[in-house]
């Protein structure tokens, strides 16, 4: 896509054998991370000087054997640094993975590890039938409290990262509300509207969402400033109309014609003069950015019709929906956020 950068991505030489062999063992470092996020490894070792290999293994109730291999592996991945004869976080992995910091993105790598792993190992199935292979719809994973707060922990870590910047990739001076749809617990639009105190918020999701919302939406302070609307946006109309509607990593959980219908009803729900904001991990109409090619084989993977889609289709949803003018704007590393600006 024209005018928007991407993060360059390094791999190993594929036109080497051992560039190969190393590429087909890439799923190695990541399960080690993962398996980290899941044993706590790194909230283990915050706001301590080092522990040693002993000492972790105590603390994580672990046997012992593979235990040094896998802390080297995670030094020389740059997740661990030695210390003092032990082991602590680097800089990294500890601003982003302890729990229960505002900054935790282990919510995203929990969710990779539950669902998206095994769903990958059955790439070649969902290739051959088209068919997602998590076996986790949504409307099951909103009825398990446990897996509904590891997605919206997932979605939490996603919003952690793009929505402090695309707060300054909008003047919201002339705008008085915002309305999130598909805004899980409230985290981005709490962002928002936390950095633009003027606005109004909304969220529109799932009922079951609402109990999470509420928690959420106390912690940063919001109450009674951020509101939560329960229903299904393909069933139900957007429940009120705003100066501004945002939809990030939405739409590519649907097809091309749903995610011209949601589009269109955004528009419906936009006040004269205001905006639509979507962001996604859109694709260049040549695509050739492995982290959101990645991404969309993810949609594949975990979704019945979803997938990443370029940015040349969403302008042509914006039009047909009747919007006046659009702009396009890198976001984060990956990222692209498409503003719809609808007529006076």
């Amino acid at each position: 896509m024209e005018g928007v950068l991407r993060m360059t991505q390094t791999s190993p030489d594929v036109s080497t054998s051992a560039g190969i062999i190393r590429l087909s063992n890439a799923f190695c470092d990541a399960k080690a991370l993962l398996t980290a996020v899941e044993l706590d490894l790194f909230t283990t070792l915050h706001n301590k000087g080092a522990s040693t290999e002993e000492e972790i293994r105590k603390e994580l109730g672990l046997h012992g054997r593979g235990l040094s291999d896998w802390l080297n592996l995670l030094t020389a991945l740059g997740l661990l640094e030695r210390a003092e004869g032990g082991y602590r976080n680097a800089k990294g992995a500890d601003t982003y993975l302890v729990r229960g910091e505002r900054t935790w993105v282990g919510g995203f790598l929990e969710r990779s590890n539950r669902n998206l792993y095994p769903a990958w190992g059955r790439l070649g199935e969902a290739l051959r039938t088209g068919e997602q292979q998590s076996g986790s719809h949504f409307d099951v994973v909103v009825q398990n409290p446990h897996i509904l707060k590891q997605f919206v922990h997932m979605m939490d870590a996603l919003t952690h990262v793009v929505g402090p910047e695309l707060v300054g990739k909008f003047d919201w001076s002339n705008s008085k509300s915002v309305l999130d749809v598909g805004g899980a617990r409230g985290n981005l639009c709490s962002i928002i509207v936390k950095n633009q105190p003027h606005l109004e918020g909304h969220v529109f999701d799932l009922p079951p969402m609402k109990p999470l919302f509420d928690e959420h939406v106390e912690s940063y302070g919001l109450t009674g400033k951020v509101h939560f609307h329960g229903g299904s946006f393909f069933t139900d109309p957007l429940p009120v109309k705003a100066d501004v509607v945002t939809m990030g990593h939405v739409l590519h959980d649907w097809d091309r014609q749903q995610r011209g219908e949601l589009v269109a009803k955004a528009f419906d729900a936009v006040n004269p003069g205001g905006a639509l904001i979507v962001y996604d991990r859109m694709l260049d109409d040549e695509p050739n950015h492995v982290e959101n090619l990645v991404i969309s084989l993810d949609m594949l993977l975990v979704t019945d019709g979803g997938s990443e889609y370029p940015t040349s289709e969403l302008l042509e949803h914006a039009q047909k929906a009747g919007f006046a003018s659009t702009e396009v704007k890198p976001l984060s590393d990956y990222d692209t956020v498409v503003i719809c600006r609808k007529a006076a």
